[in-house]
């Protein structure tokens, strides 16, 4: 007889996954459903300094010792100015804290923008 009970409740944990329920000091329950959108946001990497030269853009970014270019996914929309943002797909688990971070690079050509061309970069800046 009480078998039923905790298997309705394992039964019912998949259907839990995007909502967390709160209870306050008064015994009222408040659901909060996690927004589909909000979720599927990438958390863009914080740069320390960007740099186009017309033929290669580098971006400083903090490290612990093992970033590098391969680390990120770079997406880039068409518009004018291209807009570009940078996503670490790579976590840095090394334990060398590189305190000035480190110099990651790209050449127009391996971005697929001409050279000159006029750029954005969406993440946001760290210092």
């Amino acid at each position: 007889m009480r078998l039923f009970p905790a298997l309705a409740a394992v039964a019912l944990l998949p259907l839990l996954g995007g909502c967390v329920i709160y209870s306050n000091e008064g015994g009222e329950k408040v659901s909060v459903m996690s927004d589909r959108v909000a979720v599927e946001t990438e958390t863009l990497e914080a740069v320390r300094k960007v740099d186009f030269d017309g033929q290669r853009l580098n971006v400083v970014v903090g490290s612990n010792g093992c970033t590098e270019a391969s680390s990120f996914e770079v997406k880039i929309n068409d518009g004018d100015p291209a807009e570009l943002s940078l996503t670490r797909r790579t976590p840095d688990l090394c334990r060398a804290i590189v305190r000035e971070g480190v110099t990651v690079s790209w050449t127009y050509a391996e971005l697929g923008l001409t050279p000159g061309a006029a750029v954005r970069v969406l993440n946001p800046i760290s210092l």
